[in-house]
């Protein structure tokens, strides 16, 4: 039978459960949040200073699933600035960022400006407040997901990401899940 856990990674966790790297010894790790069962993994990653949920499963075929370009993924992004209407048509249209040591261009995807913060809770490390100029808030769903390419899209288009918070797979939402916050559920349903 397989397992199947919903998490709320905090800021400053890798995406893994353990490291044999020493200089990583001072790394937090989602093995730290709960005692996960043999041959969990995540389904897809969120970077060391991403946070928001991360689906975790036994199950190979559901993570493959899950990571296919048929199951979106939703972030809600507070960038530097004032975001503009255009910067936010270039990142529908997609956007040209390096991967890989190559230039990739984004497939088009949804992007909106939040009229307000969303209600998330505070992170463990500041953010720079408003002495140093606006911030907004976009929402942005992928059906993609290269390395950091939600960071790169909003650089590309000059307004760099200054928080990233993964709100939605599929079907499941982080609702008023608190950082930190480990569900078992019976299946995932994306």
């Amino acid at each position: 039978m397989h397992k199947h856990y919903i998490i709320y990674k905090p800021y400053g966790y890798l995406s893994q459960f353990a490291s044999n790297a020493s200089k990583q010894q001072s790394k937090k790790f989602l093995g730290d949040l709960h005692e996960f069962p043999e041959g969990i993994m995540a389904i897809g990653r969120l970077d060391e200073k991403s946070e928001g949920l991360l689906l975790l499963t036994t199950d190979g075929k559901m993570s493959d699933f899950i990571n296919s370009q048929k199951v979106e993924k939703e972030y809600y992004a507070q960038v530097n600035g004032d975001i503009t209407e255009e910067a936010i048509e270039q990142l529908k249209t997609g956007v040209e960022i390096g991967f890989e040591g190559k230039k990739y261009q984004t497939k088009s995807c949804e992007v909106f400006k939040l009229q307000e913060a969303p209600n998330l809770p505070i992170r463990s490390k500041k953010i720079r407040d408003d002495r140093h100029g606006p911030t907004s808030w976009i929402s942005i769903t992928l059906n993609e997901g290269k390395f950091r390419q939600v960071r790169k899209m909003t650089s590309a288009v000059g307004f760099p990401t200054l928080r990233l918070v993964r709100v939605r797979v599929g079907r499941i939402f982080l609702n008023t899940m608190e950082v930190g916050d480990v569900i078992e559920v019976f299946r995932l349903e994306c």
